[in-house]
């Protein structure tokens, strides 16, 4: 195992959240000698374990993740192990035949950045390190806070004063996380952290920590054992900072070279219009990102207008012959409304995947007798000013009455 920087192609000797060039950091493991019937065996023998570090959706998959950290510092909350559901009604609304969701907010912190925070802050225990930090729009600030309570260790949660979900803020807090609020983006968050984390003391455990890339490889390592090592015609994704496609692409790859599966699925890589610069340098091959200054959408999660893994989900892309896709805040909140009414649910930012393969289903890019497999990131609670948005109105439409046969009756027929 080795860390190199994504640019230069330096290997790091000591832990660094960048490299000294500037460019950022990934994890190069050599694959050769794993034996694809020895992990099967393995992998399949652990969905089994019960109250164990393997019965873990991400610890199942240590020996493609961190087999290097030592075992007795590795921590878990049982993250992973999450649903994949089929949907008609979603399918339909699409316009494909089959349509499944991999609910990543059945997660502990109700988001899919615990499959990768349970690896970081592994890691930084690992190091010695007991105080934890990261920007973030909110599913990373309440994983972060949530996996250092959990360790006994403290959290130190740098985010925006605007534009930011007060649930995530608030479940944040109320896992013991020391907020510090800032009138900014999400990328002056990212920018402080690089310049003073040493001088603080500080573990950083935003995106640009390769070992958040690695856990939430474990996604598609799960996705594909749910089904029986054979991909779907499509997965759609939705980007923000791209730590989730960068780690979607790089399991695929291992997948792949691996023998584990025997087809890369295609990556559809969805932002929204308010907030998607990746979308828009992928559709005018661009060599480089142009940032949004000031980017803004109803979702969140995703809004985010220099995202720090850009060369990473690049390299995703290219390899699955993906696309990337934007779609309005309107087209996420109609999304949104199927995917509740499933009985799942969802925060804005996870149904831009399923607005995404209407919209590629649209205009002919997916194929309607194609398998889309859309990834939900995030809880329906973790935005609940985007609930009273679309449902206050079927609250407040609503007059009280009478607890009498006759009232119900009306009222239920």
């Amino acid at each position: 195992m080795r860390i190199q920087c994504v640019d230069c192609g330096e290997q790091m000797k000591d832990w660094a959240v960048r490299c000294q060039c500037g460019g950022i950091l990934e994890i190069k493991r050599d694959l050769s000698s794993l034996d694809r019937d020895y992990l099967l065996k393995l992998f399949n023998e652990r969905l089994y374990e019960r109250g164990t570090l393997y019965a873990s959706g991400v610890w199942r998959y240590r020996e493609l993740i961190a087999p290097e950290l030592p075992q007795d510092i590795l921590i878990t909350r049982g993250e992973g192990n999450t649903g994949l559901y089929s949907s008609k009604s979603a399918a339909d609304y699409a316009g494909i035949r089959q349509l499944q969701f991999k609910a990543q907010s059945e997660n502990p912190s109700g988001s899919f950045k615990d499959n990768g925070m349970v690896v970081a802050v592994s890691h930084g225990l690992s190091l010695g390190k007991h105080r934890f930090a990261c920007s973030s729009t909110g599913n990373t600030s309440a994983s972060l806070s949530l996996y250092a309570a959990w360790s006994g260790t403290s959290s130190y949660i740098f985010a925006p004063a605007e534009h930011i979900s007060a649930a995530k803020i608030s479940q944040t807090a109320a896992y013991g996380g020391h907020l510090v609020r800032f009138h900014g983006t999400y990328d002056d968050g990212i920018h402080f952290l690089e310049q003073y984390a040493d001088a603080l003391d500080l573990y950083v455990c935003n995106s640009l920590n390769p070992y958040r890339i690695e856990g939430q490889k474990s996604i598609i390592f799960e996705l594909a054992q749910q089904l029986n090592w054979s991909m779907p015609d499509w997965i759609a994704i939705p980007g923000g900072a791209l730590s989730n496609v960068s780690a979607l692409g790089k399991g695929l790859e291992d997948l792949f070279t691996l023998g584990l599966i025997n087809k890369l699925p295609r990556i559809a890589l969805i932002q929204a219009e308010g907030a998607s610069p990746f979308h828009r340098m992928m559709q005018s091959n661009d060599t480089s990102l142009l940032p949004d200054s000031n980017p803004f959408t109803r979702a969140s999660a995703m809004n985010i207008g220099n995202p720090p893994s850009w060369k990473k989900a690049r390299h995703a892309i290219q390899l699955t012959n993906g696309i990337t896709a934007s779609v309005t805040d309107e087209e996420i909140m109609q999304a949104k409304q199927i995917i509740d009414r499933n009985g799942i649910g969802c925060e804005p930012a996870s149904a831009a995947t399923l607005a995404g393969i209407k919209k590629l289903r649209a205009i002919g890019v997916i194929d309607k007798d194609e398998h889309a497999v859309c990834i939900l990131t995030g809880h329906l609670l973790k935005d609940i000013a985007a609930l009273d948005e679309l449902y206050s109105h079927d609250q407040t439409s609503q007059q009280a009455v009478e607890l009498t046969q006759e009232q119900v009756s009306i009222k239920c027929y």
